[in-house]
């Protein structure tokens, strides 16, 4: 059986060879995570076109299909389709779609099932691609016109893919929404004007060896191998909306030398607009994580920082710039990292804003007993973690509903949402009704971001007046999709959150 799994390598060669003998060469390429009937039909009728059948997967790194996905994992799927009489090799693709695998491969035939004929269905845009790839190496893509399943579906019906939460969560979805209909909510959400207010940060990651502990000294010793700056605090905020929203703009403060400005601006996305000001004395706020490299767990966290309040002459010249680009925008999300840019000054003016305003503090290391949410009011949409409400509220083991009920009140606001990492968020609307969303992580790499992910597209849900109840649920499917990567360096991908979303409603 297994002689039929090949590298990517030894498939080039046997192609080659096998095309000089006159051999048509048919490729099928999909994730194919739980073999049914229609994938049997499916092969078969691909063989029917060729002479000899390539089925190439998509390797579990590159399967965005939620918690769960792939139920198998890839040396399984691969031993599976070698069992396949119709099949005779099998490889696992080293990228996240089949364009460089066709170009490498270059069968003659891409065969592709019969809901992938009509190319606007597809809503990765993919199969766009894939045609042009095949073309490009001189073959042409076929369709079967067999029966069609849905592993996801079977998957989702036997599986046992989800907690109880998350089945009752998303069988009120499919309840009320179409997955066309929701797609629609977020094609509608890019007419949304955003301003990112709040401080910059770079997120640095120092990958380091662990050597011991000192000769002479109860110190542990790291020797550091490898450095990767991400861009972080309001900067990733603006970054998760990129593929949601085309107008999106950041206020925020630089070091007095603007460290890190051109770093910044060769990583940021196009439609971003930059604005940055000058923070007196200070430097560029720099997180700085040493990871162990071996289990990637952090060691310790170094800020470089000033978080001291901005003096007159700098906020001045913020609120001078707050004032004009506000007028320009429909939603402000406000991140308040308490590091000394959010004066009450300030405060006082977001809070009085005509537009929606989406706000986010945080209690942190560096300012825990100096930070106070309550410094606005009038806020339209606030979310708090749970452990931050706790300590806001002076209330060690408050129930969570009712602190969150005195705070919204305390700061006027319409909605209040209140995350709890693994075990999900919960939101409080305008009457008190509550909606809840269970975490949807499956695979946890790093949680720095998860919050700046739900942020952002909970905040364009709401402000765009999409139902409580969905905007959480897709707010709560982006931060699961972010904490699959080190700290800031994927944003949300608008397809990958739509692809998880379509897979969860078969």
């Amino acid at each position: 059986m297994n002689r039929k799994i090949k590298t990517i390598d030894d498939l080039v060669s046997i192609i080659s060879d096998l095309k000089s003998q006159g051999k048509k060469i048919v490729q099928c390429h999909g994730v194919f995570d739980l073999i049914h009937i229609g994938h049997i039909k499916h092969f078969e009728e691909a063989k029917s076109f060729g002479d000899i059948l390539v089925v190439s997967i998509t390797p579990d790194q590159f399967v965005n299909k939620g918690p769960g996905r792939p139920a198998f994992s890839t040396p399984l799927r691969l031993e599976f389709l070698a069992g396949i009489e119709s099949i005779d090799y099998v490889v696992s693709s080293k990228w996240p779609s089949a364009e460089e695998l066709l170009k490498t491969l270059k069968p003659n035939i891409y065969c592709k099932g019969p809901d992938y004929r009509e190319h606007l269905d597809d809503i990765t845009g993919k199969i766009d691609d894939e045609a042009i790839a095949i073309k490009s190496v001189g073959g042409e893509i076929l369709y079967t016109d067999d029966i069609t399943f849905s592993s996801s579906n079977l998957l989702n019906k036997f599986g046992n893919l989800f907690t109880k939460k998350q089945e009752f969560l998303i069988h009120n979805i499919v309840k009320k929404y179409k997955f066309d209909q929701i797609n629609t909510i977020l094609q509608d959400v890019k007419k949304l004007k955003v301003l990112v207010v709040g401080e910059a940060i770079i997120d640095q990651y120092v990958y380091c060896e662990a050597l011991g502990k000192s000769g002479k000294e109860p110190v542990l010793v790291l020797r550091d191998l490898e450095t990767e700056n991400y861009l972080g605090g309001s900067i990733a905020i603006a970054r998760h909306l990129n593929e949601f929203c085309d107008n999106i703009s950041i206020l925020s403060f630089l070091g007095e030398d603007k460290e890190y400005k051109d770093f910044i601006e060769e990583t940021i996305e196009d439609n971003i607009e930059l604005n940055f000001l000058t923070k007196s004395n200070s430097p560029t706020i720099i997180k700085r994580r040493f990871v162990d490299n071996i289990d990637r767990k952090k060691i310790l966290g170094v800020y470089s920082i000033n978080d001291s309040l901005l003096n007159k002459d700098d906020e001045q010249a913020f609120l001078d710039v707050l004032k004009i680009k506000s007028k320009d925008s429909d939603l402000v999300i406000v991140s308040d990292y308490g590091h000394g840019i959010i004066t009450p000054k300030i405060a006082t003016f977001l809070s009085e804003l005509d537009n929606f305003v989406s706000l986010n503090t945080q209690v942190n290391a560096a300012n825990i007993g100096t930070h106070n949410i309550k410094k606005y009011h009038n806020i339209n949409s606030l979310i708090i973690n749970a452990t931050e409400l706790q300590y806001e509220m002076r209330e060690r083991n408050g129930d969570l509903q009712k602190l969150a009920i005195e705070l919204k009140s305390a700061i006027n606001s319409d909605f209040i949402t209140v995350t709890q990492g693994k075990d999900g968020a919960s939101l409080l609307n305008s009457k008190n009704i509550l909606s809840q969303s269970p975490g949807f992580a499956s695979k946890v790499v790093d949680k720095v971001g998860s919050g700046d992910a739900l942020l952002a597209l909970l905040s364009i849900c709401l402000a765009n007046g999409v139902d409580e109840e969905l905007s959480l649920f897709i707010a709560s499917v982006g931060a699961a999709q972010s904490v699959e990567s080190i700290g800031n360096s994927m944003p949300v991908s608008k397809i990958g959150l739509l692809k998880t979303i379509s897979h969860f409603m078969k």
